[in-house]
């Protein structure tokens, strides 16, 4: 019954805006070696209080309906992948302006069992902080929450991975969840030192000794923040949102970078991460910043494809202009016309 529920609410959302709906995922199990699950696990769930157990493995993504087609793949290849999706806990951030009903119909019909939890972000106290980019996409207030999540979840959430939309896995989650974050380090990622570092920020930053000073000392290297690790009870400890945003505003003043909301992750943790293997981002696959400009995966092995960049695989599957990766991509997409619902 409530499964139908979902389904027609689904369909008149969709109706009204013309939208297209996505098909139901199949249902995957715990492997017998994975921690067994509480007890009272189906009463938490009624409560909305799955996500405070032991041995979960939490993911936080953002959710709208330009990039949903692309989260619902990312999460089908999660689940897919997992020796234990039962485990895995999803946190979906969505712009407060946004149809949260339509949202939670949508994830909720195609993956009936999913454990998940949507998180209102209040995009106008986000739109002060932001200056304009060199790609106006790069400005869209979501694209800030992941500073944020310390201050949305949970606080027994302790530890989380990030993922951007536009990415499919293909190894088990639990293991990039598990990389250990040394010292006092407060997020983990792959890290790419053969990039050129200065041209992230503007030579204003560069010619200015009291910011350029910012990374003395510091071997600080490009990491992508598409896909992270981030331990935050330590991010909550150091009030690492405020450092964000502290740059955030002195760029409102001051030019000192070009690209969203990557700088000032890279001000802030630049040089001070725990570097991950990059298996676990071959991203740049939307062709960076070249629309139609087909890539090649990185050399070495494979856990996690990621389009960054303006191309994405949906869209130009859809054109029938896709680049040869896209067909890795292809066979997580959930999508399914009104007129093709399975009875």
């Amino acid at each position: 019954m409530r499964s139908a529920l979902l389904l027609l609410l689904l369909l008149a959302v969709c109706a009204a805006s013309h939208a297209a709906i996505f098909r139901e995922a199949p249902q995957f199990f715990n492997s017998p070696d994975c921690p067994s699950l509480p007890d009272d696990l189906e009463k938490r769930n009624e409560k909305g209080q799955h996500h405070c157990f032991n041995h979960a493995v939490h993911v936080a993504m953002t959710l709208d309906t330009a990039y949903i087609r692309g989260s619902m793949a990312a999460v089908l290849s999660v689940l897919q992948h997992s020796s234990c999706p039962q485990s895995v806990i999803f946190h979906f951030v969505y712009s407060a302006s946004a149809n949260a009903s339509s949202l939670h119909a949508t994830v909720s019909h195609s993956f009936p069992y999913l454990k998940f939890q949507l998180y209102p972000f209040d995009d106008e106290a986000a739109s002060r902080l932001i200056s304009t980019s060199i790609r106006s996409a790069l400005d869209c207030p979501l694209n800030y929450a992941r500073s944020y999540l310390a201050n949305l979840l949970p606080t027994c959430v302790a530890r989380v991975v990030y993922l951007d939309s536009d990415l499919i896995l293909v190894d088990d989650i639990a293991k990039l969840a598990a990389h250990p974050l040394g010292g006092e380090s407060v997020l983990a990622a792959p890290e790419y030192c053969n990039a050129n570092f200065t041209a992230y920020f503007t030579p204003s930053f560069w010619s200015n000794p009291s910011l350029s000073l910012t990374f003395a000392n510091r071997k600080a290297c490009y990491f992508n923040t598409g896909v992270m690790v981030i331990d935050l009870d330590r991010w909550r400890a150091g009030d690492y949102t405020t450092k964000i945003e502290e740059w955030m505003e002195l760029h409102k003043r001051i030019r000192i970078y070009e690209l969203g909301s990557l700088p000032p992750f890279l001000l802030v943790f630049g040089g001070r991460i725990s570097p991950v293997d990059h298996r676990w981002n071959q991203h740049g696959l939307g062709g960076d910043n070249i629309r139609g400009l087909c890539r090649d995966l990185h050399p070495g092995p494979v856990s996690l494809l990621h389009w960054s960049g303006k191309g994405k695989p949906w869209a130009r599957l859809d054109a029938n202009r896709p680049c040869p990766l896209d067909a890795l991509w292809a066979p997580y997409d959930l999508l399914q016309t009104p007129f093709s619902i399975d009875s």
